[in-house]
C-alpha cells in the first residue's frame, strides 16, 4: 500500500473528530439562528493552518519512512543510526530492535565457536583416520590379486570420503587455504586419473585422453578434488564403454562417460545438498554430497560446472573456467 494511504489512515480518527466538531457548531449556530459565516471563517482558517501542519508532518514522516526503508536492506548487525524518536513508541521499538541485535550477535558468536570446535574435532579425526588408511595401503601394495585390488579400491574410496568430510567442513571457513596460481590442467587431470587406474582396468573401461595443453588460474588442490569427484561418479556409473576427457572452447574442461545417465527429472536438482535422485542412478545409498561439493568449490574458485545427461547414453560434465583477474601467489 502507498505510504500516503497508510499515513492518512493513521489520522483518520482525528479527521472524523474534527468534522464532527464542525457539524456540532453548524447545528448549534443553526438552532440559534446565528450567521453561518461565523462558523465557516474560523473553520477555513483551521483547515488552512491544519493543512500546512499536516503537509510538514507528512514530509517529515516520509523522510523517516525512507530512512527506515534504507535500514531494512542492511543486515541485522548493521542497522544503526535510527531516525530520531518522535514519541515513546519509537523509543520502545528501537530498544526492542537493539535487544534483538544483541541476542543475534550472541547466537552468532556461540555458533561460530561451535563451528570452530566441530572443524577442529573433525580435522583431528580425519588425520587420525588417515593413519590406518595409510597402513592398509602399505599392507596391500605388495599383494597383487583380484581380492587385493578390490580391497585397494575400497580403501581408496574410504580415503575419498574422508577427504570429502574435510572439504565439506572447510567450504564456509574463513581460513580456507585457497592459493590461486597458473596451473596446468594436464597435470591436474593426470594425477586424478592415475588414482582411478585400478578401477579402469578392473571394469575394462577405455580412457580417451590427449594432452590438453591448457592452463588456468585456479587453486590446484580444490580443483583436483572437484575433478576427482566427477571422475569417481563417471567410473562408478559406467559399466561399459569409457570416459573421454577433452578441452573445448571457450576454456571448458569436458568429462564425458558412457554410463547409465541421469533421468531428466533429476537433472535440475543434482547439485542440491543431499539430493540423490530417484531415477537414472543405481546407487540409492549415495550421500548426495559429491556434486554439491563440486558446485560450491567451482563457485568459490570462480568457475562454473554444468551437467548434461541422457539415461542409457551417458553423462557430460563441463567445467567452465571463467577467467577473472586474480593475483598469482
Amino acid at each position: 500500500m502507498a505510504f500516503w494511504k497508510l499515513y492518512f489512515k493513521r489520522y483518520k480518527k482525528m479527521t472524523v473528530v474534527f468534522l464532527l466538531f464542525c457539524a456540532i457548531f453548524f447545528i448549534v449556530f443553526g438552532l440559534y439562528h446565528l450567521p453561518v459565516g461565523a462558523v465557516l471563517y474560523p473553520m477555513f482558517l483551521c483547515l488552512l493552518i491544519g493543512g500546512v501542519i499536516l503537509f510538514a508532518d507528512f514530509r517529515k514522516a516520509y523522510q523517516r519512512h525512507q530512512k527506515l526503508l534504507e535500514l531494512s536492506f542492511c543486515g541485522a548487525e548493521l542497522i544503526e543510526n535510527f531516525p530520531e524518536c518522535q514519541n515513546w513508541e519509537d523509543r520502545d521499538y528501537q530498544k526492542i530492535i537493539q535487544s534483538i541485535q544483541q541476542e543475534l550477535k550472541n547466537i552468532k558468536d556461540a555458533m561460530g565457536l561451535h563451528y570452530l570446535d566441530m572443524v577442529d574435532y573433525y580435522t583431528v579425526w580425519v588425520h587420525q583416520v588417515k593413519t590406518p588408511i595409510a597402513a592398509l595401503q602399505l599392507y596391500l601394495q605388495d599383494e597383487d590379486s583380484q581380492r587385493a585390488r578390490r580391497m585397494k579400491e575400497e580403501v581408496f574410496r574410504i580415503e575419498q570420503y574422508v577427504g570429502m568430510v574435510l572439504a565439506f567442513l572447510r567450504l564456509d571457513s574463513e581460513s580456507t587455504d585457497y592459493v590461486f596460481c597458473k596451473c596446468s590442467i594436464d597435470d591436474i587431470v593426470k594425477e586424478s586419473v592415475k588414482k582411478f587406474a585400478g578401477q579402469f582396468i578392473r571394469k575394462g573401461l577405455k580412457l580417451s585422453y590427449k594432452p590438453l595443453n591448457f592452463f588456468v588460474v585456479t587453486d590446484e588442490k580444490w580443483l583436483s578434488l572437484c575433478i576427482e569427484q566427477v571422475l569417481s561418479n563417471a567410473v562408478k556409473y559406467t559399466r561399459e564403454g569409457g570416459i573421454t576427457i577433452a578441452v573445448k572452447e571457450p576454456s571448458t574442461l569436458v568429462i564425458q562417460d558412457t554410463g547409465i545417465g541421469i533421468a531428466a527429472e533429476d537433472l535440475p536438482r543434482i547439485f542440491e545438498k543431499g539430493y540423490t535422485g530417484y531415477h537414472g542412478r543405481e546407487d540409492k545409498k549415495a550421500s548426495g554430497i559429491g556434486l554439491y561439493l563440486c558446485r560450491r568449490i567451482c563457485e568459490n574458485l570462480g568457475h562454473k560446472i554444468t551437467v548434461e545427461s541422457e539415461p542409457g547414453k551417458g553423462t557430460t560434465v563441463k567445467i567452465v573456467f571463467l577467467q577473472k583477474e586474480r593475483k598469482y601467489e
